[in-house]
């Protein structure tokens, strides 16, 4: 407690905007930037623009292209955001959820370079399948440190599921 009896929200590991300083400001843009470009190199080196890709099938259910980079720059932001909450954080827990979640982020870069530039749908889908099931165990140790941390990576589980339920229906129309 501070002199005036109120908990300092920076010692309870908690904050509000006006509590924010400007380097905070500064270091959580550059969480999120740097997630946002290590999510979207992949994208650099192989998309769907390629003749290829454009020959699959394709469920129903695929999205308008640009329904991809608006919903990964949110989420990869939204990913920023979380890990810089976990990464300023004294919990207990904190260095399992920042290691749990630089694995997560390795299997979603893998992915694009498997599904676009090496064509492999099927290994793509083991690929998602595997950063699905690394999710979860990420979210529940990102909720032990801060759950907003938690509740920020919602999003990007469901669309993950979502990206597996698509990676599947193109890999059942085109063996």
């Amino acid at each position: 407690m501070d002199e005036t009896g109120t908990v300092d929200s920076a010692r309870r590991g908690g904050f509000s905007l006006r509590s924010l300083s400007r380097g905070d400001v500064l270091e959580a843009l550059a969480f999120v930037i740097g997630v946002n470009v290590v999510g979207g190199l992949p994208a650099v080196l192989g998309g769907p623009d390629s003749a290829w890709f454009e020959s699959l099938e394709k469920p129903a259910y695929y999205p308008p292209e640009l329904a991809f980079p608006v919903v990964w720059t949110l989420l990869f932001t939204l990913m920023g955001v979380a890990v810089w909450l976990v990464w300023r954080s004294s919990r207990d827990g904190r260095r399992l959820a920042l290691g749990l979640f630089a694995v997560q982020l390795a299997f979603n870069v893998a992915w694009t370079p498997v599904f676009f530039r090496l064509e492999e749908i099927a290994a793509a889908l083991v690929v998602i399948v595997v950063l699905w099931v690394l999710l979860v165990p990420t979210i529940a140790a990102f909720r032990r440190v801060d759950r907003r941390a938690a509740a920020l990576l919602v999003p990007y589980l469901a669309w993950v599921t979502f990206a597996a339920v698509l990676n599947y229906g193109i890999w059942r129309l085109n063996v």
